[in-house]
């Protein structure tokens, strides 16, 4: 009995060992498996992954732009030396920073294209490896697309270095999309050009001044006539391209919307596949709307006003459609020396576009029927002035 005790203790001796060294051999194994942060990697000046910052885990996260929601600060890791120049060149909006380091080393004082070298700003004391560059907005969303890097030697015509200063000046540079802007003017153009002189008549029918602010009680013909013509069709199909057109070149922030972002992904920089799409969602709402005037119609008991009131909707529209062309010429011409100029003409445009709208429905609707009647008020503001609002939120008040 004594010599199995021994027995069954040796073995349990050898099996806390056996135990030990397999925990022992995978211990390495387990520490390979665990997940920690990697370190930043070595660049050679800019690259196109940028860093957003994650809140909930206070770390910077890698920006995917199909999957976050866009941001208003970008971040970098960027490997620099102190003496060594790194110049970057990108475009930015009015008010537009950058920081280093946590520290403030350029605003923007225009939309324009700037040319900084990041090394002017770095202390001669600093330790050469990654340093964090911050691109921030406080209201808008930073171009991206727009950073690389520029040539190393920057100079004069008589060849001596430019200063810090100098380099940190706008240089004429045109627009990213002037060209697909100008093409799609000249078929603007083209196709008005064309329709006014297939159909006339009908053509007169909606660019009259004086039908459009007549004082009369007769009904103008556009009223009268059909609305879902040929003619009519083409018409909404050039209001929609002129007025994506003003969206994509000015109104870029319509592209944060998240409804809108996460049903169609379109990168910023494929400006015609934008304005193809800002041309489809714009027509589909104009002919769209009569199925929601045929709608609330029916909910109110006012069926008979829907067909004026869309009538008039579409006259109007297309006749206040024919400014859009002069505002992007007008874009084109000024952007660069008076952006803030383009923007307050363009949004009144936009603006006097969307309220002489509402206004000339409410018009012709009191004409028919006294809009002092409660019920027939609170139609006019479910169909046009939450409408009216929603659309002044987000071409107008951008983020």
């Amino acid at each position: 009995m004594r010599n199995l005790s021994s027995l069954t203790t040796i073995g349990n001796w050898w099996r806390w060992i056996l135990v030990l060294t397999l925990h022992w051999l995978a211990l390495p194994a387990v520490q390979a498996a665990e997940y920690r942060p990697l370190p930043p990697s070595a660049k050679n000046g800019l690259s196109s992954d940028w860093l957003i910052y994650n809140s909930a885990r206070n770390r910077l996260t890698l920006y995917l732009p199909g999957y976050h929601a866009p941001a208003h600060a970008y971040y970098q890791w960027v490997n620099m030396r102190p003496g060594r120049s790194l110049p970057i060149t990108f475009v930015a909006r009015q008010d537009e920073c950058l920081f280093l380091d946590n520290q403030l080393i350029f605003t923007s004082r225009a939309a324009a294209s700037y040319t900084v070298d990041l090394t002017d700003f770095l202390p001669a004391t600093a330790p050469a490896g990654p340093h964090l560059l911050c691109v921030w907005h406080p209201d808008a969303i930073p171009n991206l697309s727009s950073f690389s890097n520029a040539t190393p030697e920057v100079a004069t015509a008589s060849g001596r270095p430019v200063s810090s200063a100098q380099k940190v000046q706008p240089r004429p540079r045109s627009h990213q999309g002037q060209t697909v802007f100008i093409s799609f003017l000249l078929l603007i153009g083209l196709l008005y050009g064309g329709l006014r002189a297939s159909y006339q008549p009908g053509f007169a029918r909606i660019y009259q001044f004086e039908q459009l602010w007549r004082r009369s009680n007769a009904e103008p013909d556009f009223l009268v006539k059909p609305t879902i013509t040929w003619l009519n069709i083409l018409l909404v199909l050039i209001f929609s391209l002129s007025f994506a057109l003003l969206l994509v070149a000015i109104h870029t922030n319509i592209q944060s919307i998240v409804i809108l972002r996460r049903l169609f992904a379109v990168p910023e920089s494929a400006i015609v596949l934008r304005v193809l799409l800002y041309t489809g969602l714009v027509a589909a709402f104009v002919l769209g709307k009569y199925l929601f005037l045929e709608l609330m119609g029916y909910i109110f008991d006012v069926t008979p006003l829907v067909v004026v009131q869309y009538r008039e909707f579409i006259r109007t529209i297309l006749f206040m459609g024919l400014f859009l062309p002069l505002v992007m010429l007008l874009y084109l011409g000024l952007n660069r020396t008076l952006p803030e100029t383009v923007l307050w003409v363009s949004n009144g445009v936009v603006s006097l576009l969307l309220l002489g709208t509402v206004f000339r429905i409410a018009r012709t609707l009191h004409r028919r029927v006294s809009l002092l009647n409660l019920h027939l008020f609170s139609y006019l503001c479910a169909t046009e002035v939450i409408p009216l609002i929603i659309l002044l939120k987000i071409i107008i008040f951008t983020y």
